[in-house]
Parts: C-alpha cells; sequence; structure tokens
C-alpha cells in the first residue's frame, strides 16, 4: 500500500515532466482510499492556459474519472503550496487533506498571501499538511529558475 512520500514521489513525476516541457515544476497528485485518481503536472504555457495549473488539472481528471464535481474523502498532493485560485478549486472540490512541500510566500494562496481556507467566505477547508519532501521541492524549483536565467 503506498504511502504519502510515494504519492509525492509522484507529483514529483509530474513536476520534472512539465520541467522537461519548459513549464514551472509543480506536479499534483489526487488519491482516495490509497489509489491514484489523476495526476498532473504544470501546462500553462503548452495550453496558452492561465488555469492549467497542476492542481487544476489533475483535480479535473479526477473529478472525471469520478464523474462527479466533488471528490469527498480525496487527498491531494503537490509539490508547491497552492495559488488561491488552486486553493478555491481545492475548496470547491471538497478535498479532505491537502499535502504540500515547498511554501511560496509570493504565490501560495494556503499558508501565504491571502490564506483562502482561512477566509469567513471559504465553504470547505481542507486539512493542511506543508513541508512533505519540502527540500526536494526546493532544489527542483531553484534548479529550474537557474537554468531559465
Amino acid at each position: 500500500m503506498p504511502v504519502g512520500s510515494d504519492f509525492m514521489a509522484l507529483a514529483f513525476e509530474e513536476a520534472e515532466k512539465a520541467a522537461e516541457r519548459g513549464e514551472v515544476p509543480i506536479g499534483a497528485v489526487v488519491v482516495k482510499d490509497n489509489q491514484v485518481l489523476a495526476s498532473a503536472g504544470n501546462r500553462t504555457r503548452e495550453l496558452a492556459d492561465p488555469t492549467a495549473h497542476a492542481e487544476i488539472l489533475a483535480l479535473r481528471a479526477a473529478c472525471r474519472h469520478v464523474n462527479s464535481e466533488r471528490l469527498p474523502g480525496a487527498w491531494l498532493y503537490v509539490t508547491l503550496e497552492p495559488c488561491a485560485m488552486c486553493a478555491a478549486a481545492i475548496s470547491f472540490a471538497r478535498i479532505e487533506r491537502l499535502y504540500y512541500g515547498a511554501e511560496d510566500s509570493k504565490g501560495g494562496g494556503v499558508d501565504h498571501g491571502g490564506r483562502f481556507f482561512a477566509q469567513p467566505t471559504c465553504h470547505h477547508a481542507p486539512d493542511v499538511y506543508s513541508g512533505l519532501s519540502e527540500t526536494r521541492s526546493v532544489a527542483l524549483l531553484k534548479s529550474f529558475f537557474t537554468k531559465k536565467r
């Protein structure tokens, strides 16, 4: 039976594929009952779509997989703290638990920025666990942006 670090490893595989495509290396995996429902990496440039973040693509695919707009009981693993847009989607999908790697002090919307889940307008907040494989996530992002410069 896979454990959290195994699911995070899948998220890193998606992040690395995203980097190979020239996308910011962020990966996400949606899991329910220890089964992967969907996984994705960033595709904003490839799809010319500012909403094509890893989390959004993984949530869309998972919802299609279960034929529902909600994913109660599902867990989301993502390599970087979700932005406000992704936090809203996580809330709307009713994700039970969010695990993320590196914090994003500039663009994060969970523990930084607008802190979406703490707002009175947020109808559902998942349990949040930060820092899972944080060192690896930070290293991947730093390496990507160093090569871009």
